[in-house]
């Protein structure tokens, strides 16, 4: 289990490194120039590592309905966007927007695919992430205006 939650932090850093790269890249450029930058080293590295260990074309990916390929223009979508952000408002507040908006997001799907779920505990933990998010903001509007 440690060495599953290490690649899971990881994962987090290196995510985190990507959007900092992006951000900066989109300052010199713009960001779909930094998006698409994005895109082909990850194309290019994860091309090489699937021909290296294997399953580049999994088994069945012929068959897989059409809106599981939609991944991909909302990735860049995605992208282009965080890159702006991050140039615009900062990392720390785009990274509390992005998990804001997951949270949030996960939430409405979960209703939207009929998963049984309680609605007062959602609702806290929406109201506790935009809460969050509030206290945050206000945190770091009054340490700098010192």
């Amino acid at each position: 289990m440690t060495v599953f939650v290490l690649l899971a932090c990881l994962g987090g850093v290196l995510v985190g490194l990507s959007r900092q790269l992006n951000g900066r890249l989109s300052i010199s450029t713009t960001p779909l120039i930094a998006s698409f930058w994005n895109h082909a080293v990850g194309f290019a590295v994860l091309t090489c590592l699937g021909l290296f260990v294997g399953g580049l074309l999994p088994v069945g990916a012929a068959e897989a309905p059409w809106y599981v390929f939609l991944g991909g223009p909302i990735g860049v979508i995605f992208v282009a966007a965080g890159s702006w952000a991050i140039a615009r408002i900062g990392a720390v507040n785009a990274a509390l927007l992005i998990i804001g908006g997951q949270m949030v997001t996960g939430v409405a799907f979960d209703y939207l695919s009929a998963v049984p779920t309680s609605f007062w505990a959602n609702a806290i933990g929406i109201v506790l992430i935009v809460g969050g998010m509030m206290v945050s903001r206000r945190r770091r509007k009054a340490g700098g205006s010192h």
